[in-house]
């Protein structure tokens, strides 16, 4: 068996009707769109709302956390692999993986993508760097409450055991917490948070990176990508509320995917022990 794990996907199962995820194996995809933009800064910094502001401004598709987690699961895998190839050595991963991976987008945003900062940056030279930023302390709150919480969660951790989408992001969700925020992120991530910070500020040339605020608004991010201002609010999403419902409607559906399957194939082996029952009974001798 491969060491990449994206190498291994599995079939998404027919009985998968209660969740509308797709199956495309990235792999065997090409770089389609220029890389314009790289969105450095951490998850629950405004990026599910910087993901729609791209979007808004045409950039056509932004890469965020939940194209892996709630619309594509496979895109898991090479996250996966990603992860691997910096924190542990395991197999390569650059400039044509991530074409594979981010081919179809002009825009990057969240995490795990911002774990790779310097590699993002080397790979598109060519693209502008947008670093959002917040206060540390109610960051790592949002945090703890939010995406730290769904690492930790019991319910999730058991839907993982069952479910195809979720069997290929609770692993690399919990991947990715071990090593970008060293294995405790209650207790290191507020450093991590301000060597990330640092660590891209020391990367980026001035005049190639905007360091942002969400509350800003459309001005300074319109400005730094020279585009004009919409005549629309800027988009906002994505509060504690909203992730909580999401994450409870995700594991449901998921858990509901597994029983069905489960039912389907108790079926199915019913079935062929009655007809086998049946058969034995009229051929057998009398």
């Amino acid at each position: 068996m491969s060491l990449m794990l994206s190498d291994n996907l599995a079939p998404q199962p027919m009985t998968d009707i209660f969740t509308d995820d797709t199956n495309i194996d990235r792999r065997k995809c090409h770089r389609t769109v220029p890389m314009k933009v790289l969105a450095l800064g951490v998850g629950r910094t405004g990026t599910a709302s910087l993901r729609k502001a791209f979007e808004r401004l045409g950039y056509g598709k932004c890469y965020h956390m939940m194209c892996a987690s709630v619309e594509n699961p496979p895109d898991c895998l090479m996250w996966h692999d990603a992860l691997n190839a910096k924190y542990n050595g395991i197999g390569e991963f650059g400039r044509k993986e991530w074409d594979q991976l981010l081919g179809d987008c002009q825009a990057v945003c969240d995490w795990p993508a911002c774990a790779f900062a310097k590699e993002l940056i080397e790979a598109y030279p060519n693209a502008k760097v947008i670093l959002t930023t917040r206060d540390v302390d109610p960051w790592h709150a949002s945090v703890m409450k939010t995406v730290f919480w769904r690492v930790s969660d019991p319910e999730h951790k058991f839907v993982s055991n069952f479910s195809w989408a979720a069997g290929m992001y609770y692993p690399m969700l919990n991947k990715f917490f071990e090593t970008f925020f060293r294995g405790d992120f209650p207790g290191k991530g507020k450093q991590v948070y301000e060597d990330h910070v640092a660590e891209v500020r020391s990367m980026v040339p001035p005049e190639r990176l905007l360091e942002y605020n969400i509350n800003d608004g459309w001005a300074p991010l319109c400005e730094f990508l020279e585009e004009e201002v919409p005549d629309t609010p800027f988009p906002r999403g994505n509060d504690m509320a909203d992730f909580y419902k999401r994450c409870s409607t995700r594991n449901r559906h998921q858990m509901m995917n597994a029983a069905f399957q489960a039912v389907t194939i108790g079926g199915s082996l019913l079935a062929a022990g009655f007809a086998a029952t049946l058969a034995f009974k009229r051929f057998s001798p009398r």
